[in-house]
């Protein structure tokens, strides 16, 4: 069974830096398309960032390129979110998302999903 676990949410300041991971249990995590979504209150779940882990092709949401970055580290199995210069309109749940459409930036195309981790920019 798959599992995948965020953390390392928390309340930051305007222009801070956050890491979030996401653990990934019961398969590797380079067998999916994987990516990065988050979810503002009252919005839709979007894309922020997707990775094919074959060819390192990367896509961004226009709100945070040049500002995330996304990375794994197969020892543990699990994969990153660099934020930097981070701001308020960043505020929102994050959670890590598994398909196997690659790069693909429809939430509803992903089969596994976290339970998100909270991130708050305080202005």
């Amino acid at each position: 069974q798959v599992q995948l676990a965020e953390s390392g949410g928390g309340l930051v300041q305007t222009g801070d830096s956050l890491r979030l991971s996401c653990a990934v249990s019961g398969r590797s995590f380079s067998e999916f398309a994987m990516g990065w979504f988050r979810q503002a209150p009252g919005k839709e779940r979007e894309f922020a960032i997707l990775l094919n882990w074959s060819d390192g092709r990367t896509s961004y949401a226009d709100s945070v390129k040049g500002r995330f970055t996304m990375s794994g580290d197969s020892a543990k199995n699990t994969v990153y979110l660099q934020m930097n210069s981070l701001k308020p309109e960043d505020t929102a749940v994050y959670y890590c998302g598994a398909g196997y459409s690659v790069l693909d930036p429809s939430w509803g195309n992903y089969h596994y999903w976290g339970q998100g981790t909270q991130v708050t920019v305080s202005s």
